[in-house]
C-alpha cells in the first residue's frame, strides 16, 4: 500500500505568524504519527520561514515513523541532514527564495552534482529521492546517479486533472512507468487531494509514498487533522 507522509510546513508557518509555540510543531508531528500516517515531511529553508533547523532535531528524536527531510542541497543542509539521518532526504532544485517547489530537477545536466550528493547521503543511511519533473529522461537520470527514489511532481497533474482528469493521468504514465521498469522507486507530491489521489493510486499502483502537506493542513481547518488523515488513508 502507498505510504502517507504529512509535511507539516504549514503548521510551522502558522506558529511562526504570532511568535510562540502555538501550534505545537513537535506535538503535531507526534499526532499525525498517532492518527496513523507513515511518515512526517519537514522542508527546513535558509530563513526559517516555517520548519527551524530546533524543529529537525526535535522531531527526529521524537516520532518513530519515517521522516522525510526536503530541501536543496547546500552544505548546510547536507551538514544537517547528516547529523539527523532521517529514513529519506529528498533534493528538491529550489532556489533560497522560492515560494514553493515548482520544478524538478534536471537530472542530466546535473549529473555529476547529484551523483556526489547521493554518495555523501547514502554513507549516512539515508534513502535518496529526487524531485523530478514527469519525464522519462528526468528519472533515467536519477537512476543514473544513483538514487533510490524520484518524487514526480504532480503540480501540473493537479491542476489538469480539474478539467481532464484523463489527459492528467496519461501525461504522467511514461515517468511513472519508466521507473518501475528501471526498478526505481516512486513517490509523488504537490497539490495531491481527496479529488485527485484515489485516481493516481489506482493508475499507478506502484507508487510508494506520497508526500501532502498544504491540501491535508487546509482540509483539517474543516475535518480536523485526526479526521483528514483517515480519509487520505482511506484514498490509498
Amino acid at each position: 500500500m502507498t505510504a502517507l507522509s504529512v509535511n507539516i510546513n504549514k503548521v510551522a508557518t502558522l506558529r511562526n505568524a504570532r511568535g510562540g509555540n502555538v501550534p505545537d510543531v513537535l506535538q503535531f508531528a507526534l499526532d499525525c504519527e498517532a492518527f496513523g500516517a507513515d511518515g512526517v515531511t519537514v522542508h527546513p529553508r535558509p530563513d526559517e520561514r516555517h520548519i527551524r533547523r530546533t524543529d529537525v532535531y526535535d522531531i527526529a528524536k521524537a516520532i518513530h515513523v519515517e521522516f522525510n527531510i526536503e530541501g536543496y542541497p547546500s552544505e548546510d543542509f547536507i551538514r544537517l541532514v547528516t547529523d539527523v539521518h532521517p529514513a529519506q532526504v529528498t533534493l528538491v532544485p529550489d532556489s533560497p527564495d522560492q515560494l514553493t517547489s515548482n520544478h524538478g530537477w534536471d537530472t542530466v545536466a546535473n549529473e555529476a552534482k547529484l551523483r556526489d550528493i547521493t554518495a555523501r547521503l547514502h554513507q549516512a543511511g539515508c534513502r535518496v529521492s529526487i524531485f523530478v519533473d514527469p519525464t522519462p529522461e528526468m528519472v533515467e537520470g536519477a537512476k543514473k546517479v544513483g538514487a533510490d527514489r524520484v518524487e514526480l511532481y504532480t503540480g501540473p497533474y493537479a491542476e489538469l486533472f480539474q478539467s481532464n482528469p484523463q489527459a492528467a493521468l496519461e501525461m504522467y504514465r511514461p515517468a511513472a512507468e519508466k521507473a518501475h521498469e528501471i526498478g526505481l522507486g516512486l513517490n509523488a507530491g504537490h497539490d495531491l487531494s481527496l479529488q485527485n489521489l484515489r485516481p493516481l493510486i489506482q493508475a499507478f499502483p506502484w507508487i510508494d509514498e506520497v508526500s501532502i502537506g498544504h491540501q491535508i493542513i487546509a482540509d483539517a481547518l474543516y475535518l480536523g487533522i485526526k479526521e483528514t488523515i483517515k480519509q487520505y488513508k482511506a484514498q490509498l
